[in-house]
């Protein structure tokens, strides 16, 4: 991972089982560079072999912007031709497919501007907490671009066929009350309660068993699959994980001494 990409760019972070990556572009609303995308994908790779890290949020730094979108000042360069366009979305979509696919639970925590590629950014992550001044938009209609089947299929499995219509044909800003509403995000919090919200959320699930989580994150997958290509085998695997691990054994032991479990992730 190059020094650029993690030290200017992104903002990357553990402590306390939380892994903490931060778009860190604020002069630019945290538009998603070429080179950013790469580093996202990079950090999910990090975050999923530390088995430290329990819980991952992804966030966007100086307060104005989880992300306004890709950075579209790139665009003639990264996506002026066909090859362009092929190498870049390699990049978009190995990013999304890391972040999306980390087994450990992910939590956007949105500030501000959330648009195009902060959307579907923040549409891979497990859960979305957002201040009650967020606004949300994908401008694709108004840029000439097109979206495709994965970040399109999120989106409808989020909001519904009639709500991601009406969200791509206007290509208007969305209030975080309207975004609720639709289903886009779990909870409208005020500035004040934003950081202390994701924080009891982090603890909490950073203290749960890791294998339960990965369980029912994974599960939960497939069953948004299509059902030709569910892996009903997969799934009982990771349910018989969690009976034989020393987990449950932990689990079971705590509650029996009315103390607070001690989870290791084995």
């Amino acid at each position: 991972m190059n020094s650029k990409t993690t030290k200017d760019l992104l903002i990357v972070e553990k402590n306390a089982g939380v892994g903490y990556l931060g778009l860190n572009r604020p002069e630019k609303h945290n538009a998603i560079s070429y080179e950013m995308w790469q580093g996202i994908a990079q950090v999910m790779d990090d975050f999923e072999s530390d088995d430290s890290i329990r819980v991952i949020v992804v966030s966007g730094e100086g307060g104005k912007a989880f992300s306004a979108g890709a950075d579209i000042s790139q665009f003639e360069k990264q996506r002026g031709s066909a090859d362009a366009i092929e190498v870049y979305n390699k990049a978009t979509g190995l990013a999304h497919q890391k972040l999306t696919n980390v087994s450990k639970p992910t939590i956007a925590k949105i500030a501000g501007y959330c648009i195009g590629g902060g959307v579907s950014t923040a549409l891979c992550c497990d859960l979305r907490f957002a201040t009650d001044d967020s606004v949300f938009g994908i401008p694709a209609a108004k840029l000439g671009l097109g979206y495709g089947y994965g970040g399109l299929r999120s989106l409808v499995a989020l909001v519904g066929p009639i709500h991601a219509k009406e969200i791509l044909f206007t290509a208007r800003h969305f209030t975080a009350a309207e975004a609720y509403d639709m289903g886009l995000i779990n909870r409208v919090l005020t500035r004040d309660e934003l950081d202390s919200f994701v924080d009891e959320y982090t603890e909490t699930i950073a203290g749960n068993a890791p294998l339960t989580i990965k369980a029912s994150k994974q599960i939960i997958a497939e069953i948004c699959k299509d059902p030709d290509d569910r892996d009903l085998d997969l799934c009982k695997r990771l349910v018989d994980d969690c009976f034989a691990s020393e987990d449950y054994k932990e689990g079971r032991r705590a509650f029996m001494e009315k103390r607070k479990p001690k989870f290791r992730g084995k």
